[in-house]
């Protein structure tokens, strides 16, 4: 299923498409060995596969040429952006995903007080599977994208946009770790 939906919007750029469905699948990876050192949370696994390989789907509507995007919007949007065009694929909860993986979600203020260029509306992972697709995320970037990031590595990288997202993701490390 996943593989469809890269496919679909990928097939012109395939630097970019192998680029995301490397990243993706070390998310995912990386996220069901969290829900597979969990089984207390009773995660729906299939979901956080799908959704962790389809999380950064809207990156090539954005700007960010090192990663072979080319599109119009600023980077901060591709998940938002990502969300609609899961939506239209008849995959809702997928799109929560994506649009809740930003950092460790965008809260309404945050988007206010940064005048962020995305939706007036909470986008903060809310079920544990958003959250462990979120988390895992924070491991791996995609302009290096075969070294995983230390703890300290993805706190100092959320520390960029304030304190909020470091907090959330220590709560994140001593539910998942």
């Amino acid at each position: 299923m996943w593989m469809r939906v890269i496919d679909k919007y990928y097939s012109d750029n395939p630097p970019l498409r192998d680029l995301l469905i490397l990243h993706s699948r070390l998310v995912a990876d990386l996220a069901l060995k969290v829900a597979a050192a969990h089984p207390e949370l009773c995660l729906d696994t299939q979901f956080i596969e799908e959704s962790a390989m389809l999380h950064d789907i809207g990156i090539f509507l954005t700007d960010a040429a090192p990663i072979h995007c080319f599109g119009k919007y600023h980077y901060i949007c591709h998940g938002y952006l990502g969300a609609d065009l899961l939506r239209e694929e008849g995959l809702p909860r997928h799109a929560l995903v994506a649009e809740r993986h930003t950092g460790t979600g965008l809260t309404l203020k945050q988007i206010l007080e940064r005048d962020l260029p995305v939706p007036h509306r909470d986008m903060t992972p809310q079920s544990m599977e958003e959250k462990v697709v979120c988390f895992a995320d924070k491991f791996f970037s995609k302009t290096n994208p075969t070294v995983q990031k230390s703890v300290e590595q993805a706190e100092h990288s959320l520390a960029k946009f304030g304190q909020e997202g470091v907090l959330i993701f220590r709560e994140w490390c001593g539910l998942f770790l």
